[in-house]
């Protein structure tokens, strides 16, 4: 099973409707003895012909599987189709027909203080029904770029990986999949509405095809708003355009704030990649986006995602100049074969929380840098209490930060 994210762990047990993987065999030593570890995990059935849904870390390594419905029958089955980004898999009971199947309902009308029910087998205990309300929706638990978890206080523990979560009206609206273990009450699922959105591709092809239009994308606070002449953080900041990419063929730009996805509004970063993997790649989208303080708009046809390997870990930029060069903003920076260095931030200073050592400046006010004594230029001149919109490049991925300068 994959190591639990951050600070979260991934429970594991069986449902009433019983999925359970074995891992085996493992060879251990130099010897001929086999060795089969077990695991234990939920999951609901959501049609008659015996398909049923789990979390994909459920599944994911099992040689075999094995079902057990809650009326003691048990099943031999087969991964239908797996979406390692959403942690979603379909599983196909061999030989199973005429199975009663859980109703879906909408994650997006279910409301935050709604009662919901939580259903599984905790540590092993048997079957087992939680009742709590919808503590938040949308949340970000760090899981990955499509992190869209509804929040509850049902008891959720090891044992109710991939099972369902219930409205009062006995539709899922929910997939069990993740727990705070450093908290009481704090549990989440994934919203039924973005297993609708891929089941259909599982169920035919067996894996998930996504648009994507090929940026990187920041979260926009009140200081970079400010800057970027809006009157409230919303929308997501392009920090990169990826050369190529459907992005780049439609003459996006880095400092392009993306407001509007077709007729769906972009209020929050983390939203844009949700709402454009929902379209298939080829498919025309039209977005809307903020440059310059003009709010514009393009067509844009979408490419396939692909699966990118991990990100380098970032080394900050070597053979700098021993010389630097101190800004107004609190910063020491110096000269290096990479760009403008962030040496250091002076504690209290209007850089402080914005930059960091080794952040290597791009731009000022979008006008390209390359020497530390043109950055300290460019901010001393700027008038008191307007923010600086600077891009900087921080573990090899650009971004942009607002500081004002004092």
């Amino acid at each position: 099973m994959r190591a639990p994210q951050q600070d979260f762990d991934f429970p594991f047990g069986f449902d009433p409707f019983g999925v359970f993987p074995e891992f085996g065999p493992r060879r251990r030593g130099g010897g001929d003895q086999v060795f089969h570890q077990k695991a234990l995990g939920s999951g609901f059935l959501v049609d008659a012909a015996g398909h049923v849904v789990t979390n994909n870390h459920v599944v994911e390594e099992a040689d075999s599987v094995r079902v057990k419905l809650f009326d003691d029958r048990e099943f031999d089955a087969k991964v239908k189709g797996r979406d390692p980004r959403l942690d979603l898999a379909v599983l196909e009971l061999v030989g199973a027909h005429d199975l009663p199947a859980a109703a879906l309902g909408s994650s997006e009308a279910l409301r935050v203080g709604e009662y919901v029910v939580a259903i599984g087998n905790p540590f092993g205990l048997g079957n087992t029904v939680t009742m709590g309300i919808v503590s938040a929706k949308s949340r970000s638990i760090g899981a990955g770029l499509y992190d869209d978890f509804i929040q509850t206080d049902a008891s959720i523990n090891p044992g109710n990986s991939g099972g369902p979560l219930f409205n009062l009206r006995g539709q899922v609206v929910g997939i069990n999949t993740a727990i705070n273990p450093n908290g009481r009450g704090i549990g989440f699922a994934i919203p039924v509405d973005a297993l609708k959105d891929v089941l259909p591709q599982l169920l035919t092809s067996g894996r998930v095809a996504r648009g994507r239009i090929g940026v990187a994308i920041q979260a926009i606070d009140a200081s970079l708003a400010k800057a970027l002449g809006m009157d409230r953080p919303k929308g997501a900041l392009i920090g990169e355009v990826k050369p190529g990419s459907p992005a780049e063929r439609a003459g996006l730009r880095a400092g392009d704030v993306i407001l509007k996805v077709d007729q769906t509004d972009i209020m929050r970063s983390e939203e844009l990649p949700r709402v454009v993997a929902r379209h298939a790649p080829g498919s025309k989208v039209r977005l809307e986006f903020l440059r310059e303080r003009a709010q514009r708009s393009v067509d844009v046809t979408l490419d396939e995602i692909q699966d990118e390997p991990s990100d380098p870990r970032a080394k900050a930029p070597s053979n700098q100049s021993s010389k630097g060069t101190r800004s107004d903003l609190g910063v020491q920076l110096s000269d290096s074969p990479g760009g403008v260095v962030v040496a250091q931030v002076a504690p209290g200073g209007a850089a402080d929380g914005q930059l960091e050592p080794g952040d290597v400046i791009l731009e000022v006010n979008r006008t390209p840098v390359s020497r530390s004594a043109d950055v300290a230029r460019m901010i001393a001149g700027a008038p008191a209490g307007r923010s600086l919109l600077l891009k900087v490049k921080r573990n090899d991925t650009p971004r942009f930060v607002a500081i004002e300068r004092h």
